[in-house]
Formats: C-alpha cells, structure tokens, sequence
C-alpha cells in the first residue's frame, strides 16, 4: 500500500472506493521507513504524486504526465496535497519516473515528489471523483482527436478554430529560439511551420499544425507556462490565419515541409533541427515530428542538463519542471587549465557567450583552475553544459558547478598577480538587455563563427588574414548581402574558441568592434 490511501474492492463492480487512511500513518510521511519501502515499489502505470501546494487543480496534475503518453485517471487528495494519477500504458509511467528522478518536477513553483503506486490500476467513483473525470475527459478529447460527449454533463470543447497559434512569451529573460519552440509544440503533433518576429518589444510567434486538433491540445497544455523558471511565460492565442507563406528557411522562419527554401538574408540554418547537437550533459534529442521519444534519457557525462534542453522538456511537460540551475548558484570551477595562457580576461569572454561573467579568479595555490561566476545559475548551467571537455589551449577543459555562492575579491594591493577581475561593470555582457537578439543566438562550440558589426570597406582577404594571424587555419568564408555579417569556418572547434577568445570585440577601427560567436551553420 501507499501508505496515504487504502483500496477497497468491492466484488461484482468496477468500483474501487478510495478513502484516506488513519491519521498515523500520515504521521510517518517523512520517516526513513516510509521512504525506503516507497522507493521498492515495483513500477505501475499508476503514479502517487506528493506535496502538491494547497490550490493545484486537476490540469496541473494531468499536465504532469501529458508528454509522456496518455492519461487516463485521476483522483485527487486535496485534503492531503496528494493525487493519483494513471497513464496508459507502465512504459509511459517508467518514462516519466526516470525523467523526473534527473529532473524536479515543480507545480507552482513547488517542487513535488513521484512515484510509483502499488495499485495496478485506478478505479475511481464518477460521482465523487466528477469535476476530476471531467478535466480528463476533456484533455482525452483533445488527445483522440474526438469532442467529449455532453450528455453527461462534462466540458464541451469547441471545435478548434485553426491549426495556427499566435504565441506571445513574457518576461523573456532567457533564450527561446524558434528551435526551441519547435521541440517543446511538437510534443503535441507535427509543427509544420514556424514564424517569429518581434512586435511592441516582445517575442512572438505564428506556428502551424498538420492538424487543428493539435494545436488545441498544445494551446490547453501550454498556455499560461513557463519555459524557465518564473519567466519566459507562454501566451497561447489561435491565430486569425489558417495558413502560414513561409519564404525562408532560416533562424527566424522556418517551413519543415520544405527544406529546399533558401535561407535569405538570416543566418543559414542548419538541417539538423536537434537544439543543440548533442554537447556533453545535454538531453536526448527529441524527434521532430509528433512522436514523443519513448527513451527520454539524460546522459550521464558530468551529470550537467544543458538548460536549453531542459528548457523544452520543461515546457513539454507544461512548465512544471524546475530548471536545476534556477536554485544553484552562478559560480562555475574550471579545472585543467593551460595555466601558461589562461587570463581571467580569456575566461571572461569564452564563458561570456553563454551568460554575462561577473568575476574571475583564477586560484593562487593551483593555477590550472578557476572560479567563474556568472548572473545566475541556469547561465552558469548554460556554460557548464557547453563548455565542459572543450579542448582550450591545447588543454581539455573541465567545468563543475562550484560550492562557491560569490567570487570574492581580494583587499586592495594582495593581488599582486593579477589573477582576479570584476567584470560587472563590463559592456561587454551580451545578456544585459531583456529579449536581446543574443538570446536567440546561443549554439555549442563550433568550427563556424558568425561575424557581425563588420566595417564598411572591410573584405574578405583582410578578415581571412586577420583571423588567420591568430594561429588559425581558415576553411571557408562567406559574407551575408549587408556585408555587416559572415561567416568564418576555422579548422577544428579548438581553433575556433582560440580565434573567439582573441577576436571578440576587436578593434576594426572606426568605432566598430567586431563580434564573434560560434554558429549552428556550415559554409
């Protein structure tokens, strides 16, 4: 038994009448007894969900387990914080255990705890169960493609309206890119297409569904979560339109139907459409049609969840899961270090592609090693995530979070040696501004680096020879129509950070300051 509830069976019926224990048995609810036996029950397509907060209503609950499969029961415990909830199939719910092990599952902001049951099944009362019944025929609707039925008094749903939904995200403190919204909307069915654009200083998007019953099913899942913790909050709308003209295929529009679309003016995009390829710690892929991965794993390298990933499993399972960088600090340990060539400065603009770098110390007693402290934590897991085993001069790079909270500072005149920097007050941040084009900019390191605040009257000879000067080999070259942008290929990714870490806001004279970051793009 589960301890909180007891089951009884009433023989000849269907019905099982569920009811609360005694009190006692509640009272052991944190015990070391209780845990141990809870954590050897056998896997069932029945999960036991805990300390939910007071006012959590039953679509919460169900948008727990929506991305992993469909539900088919519920029944809450309100008076206990407790609920039950049954998927349709044991691998659906093993699926949604092990995530959830890697990864808190938060509803409102709290988190909650997930396990197995030891019923096989959830057998509820209609009659006391009905509003509960109610919800999951509605989202069952959704699911089948049908319309609940309304002689039983449960929620109509009206036929959805179109297969385009007009997306809003508020407070945009971090990244969300097309890629991004692509994974989590097609966790609900095929996303054909996808526009976004910027209007009254806000992020939004039109995208297209193979079916209207889909999009009805993302917009009721989705609408009203947050992608990271306590921000990037999804505003779900169906659009006007039926139908969206996509003329490019690149990082602001994007038509999956039709890959031959030339790319235009933006950057290139690439084939793959998998976030972030697949950098040390990240998450599996997800497929980019309407199935939903039945082997959802973390790898293990480093224990790291690259935050963008999160980010759209987050969202996939409606903004419930908290982001592990959103209670870790923003202080990182790199480790194995080329002690003869790293500078704070060097850490602070490699490091400074994935959030903005407050301070750097590089350890006085042990100088392949360093403190780097970020904004906060889920920049810090960004550049963890990204830059963990890298190859920088000539060394494999190793990033850990650190039990540092802060990077202190020496007192004034005991650094000698220059081995510590304040960069707060640095313009050179690329995440200052709120919905800043650099969110949606972020990739992994690459062998391609995207160029931009380019000179006027600056060509191609003079940059292949000015990043070729920084001990680097140059493969291919193109510049974007404006010739403000291009893209450089080096040899390696290693030569590449190295070029990046010496040519970032260089000097081209003129007041313009080049711009360098790695690319999702080949030439």
């Amino acid at each position: 038994m589960d301890g909180d509830v007891a089951v009884g069976v009433k023989r000849g019926s269907d019905e099982l009448s569920m009811y609360s224990s005694s009190p006692s048995s509640m009272a052991a609810n944190g015990s070391d007894s209780k845990k141990q036996r809870l954590d050897e029950s056998p896997p069932s397509r029945v999960l036991h969900i805990r300390k939910l907060p007071n006012e959590v209503t039953e679509t919460e609950v169900i948008a727990l387990g929506l991305p992993f499969g469909k539900v088919t029961n519920i029944l809450m415990l309100k008076g206990k914080n407790q609920a039950f909830l049954e998927l349709g199939t044991e691998e659906a719910a093993i699926t949604m255990v092990n995530y959830y092990t890697a990864v808190t599952p938060q509803v409102r902001n709290t988190p909650v705890f997930i396990q197995y049951s030891n019923h096989k099944e959830l057998k509820t009362d209609s009659a006391l169960n009905q509003r509960a019944q109610a919800v999951l025929q509605a989202v069952s609707a959704v699911q089948d493609g049908s319309s609940p039925s309304s002689d039983q008094g449960v929620l109509e749903l009206a036929p959805p309206p179109s297969p385009v939904l007009r997306i809003i995200i508020d407070n945009m403190f971090y990244p969300v890119t097309l890629d991004v919204l692509q994974q989590i909307f097609s966790k609900f069915g095929t996303v054909m297409k996808i526009i976004t654009f910027t209007k009254n200083n806000q992020f939004q998007a039109l995208l297209q569904f193979s079916d209207p019953v889909n999009a009805q099913q993302a917009k009721l899942s989705l609408d009203g979560q947050n992608i990271y913790n306590s921000c990037c909050t999804l505003r779900i709308d169906f659009s006007k339109l039926v139908n969206l003209n996509v003329k490019y295929n690149n990082d602001k529009s994007r038509d999956y139907t039709r890959p031959d679309l030339p790319t235009g003016d933006g950057e290139s995009t690439n084939k793959d459409h998998s976030l972030l390829g697949t950098p040390s710690g990240a998450l599996a892929s997800y497929s980019s049609g309407g199935g939903y991965s039945s082997s959802l794993s973390l790898s293990q390298g480093g224990g790291a969840i690259s935050p963008l990933s999160a980010a759209a499993a987050a969202a996939a399972a409606a903004g419930r899961v908290a982001l592990s960088g959103s209670g870790v600090s923003g202080v990182l340990l790199a480790s194995n270090l080329n002690e003869e060539m790293v500078t704070p400065q060097s850490l602070f603009t490699l490091f400074g592609v994935y959030g903005d770098v407050q301070r750097v110390k590089i350890l006085y007693n042990k100088k392949d090693s360093a403190l780097i402290q970020l904004s906060d934590g889920n920049q810090a897991q960004l550049a963890m995530s990204h830059l963990n085993g890298q190859k920088v001069f000539g060394k494999v790079m190793r990033v850990t979070l650190s039990k540092h909270q802060t990077v202190a500072l020496p007192r004034e005149g005991l650094d000698d040696q220059l081995l510590t920097k304040d960069f707060s007050g640095s313009p050179l941040h690329r995440f200052k501004k709120p919905g800043s084009k650099n969110f949606q900019n972020i990739f992994p390191p690459s062998a391609t680096l995207h160029l931009s605040n380019i000179r006027d009257g600056i060509g191609e000879e003079d940059l292949r020879r000015l990043f070729s000067n920084s001990g680097g080999t140059v493969k291919a070259f193109k510049f974007f129509q404006d010739r403000k942008m291009a893209l450089i290929q080096m040899s390696s990714v290693e030569e590449a950070i190295q070029v990046l870490i010496d040519l970032h806001n260089y000097d081209m004279g003129g007041n313009h300051h080049l711009k360098v970051s790695f690319s999702k793009s080949t030439i």
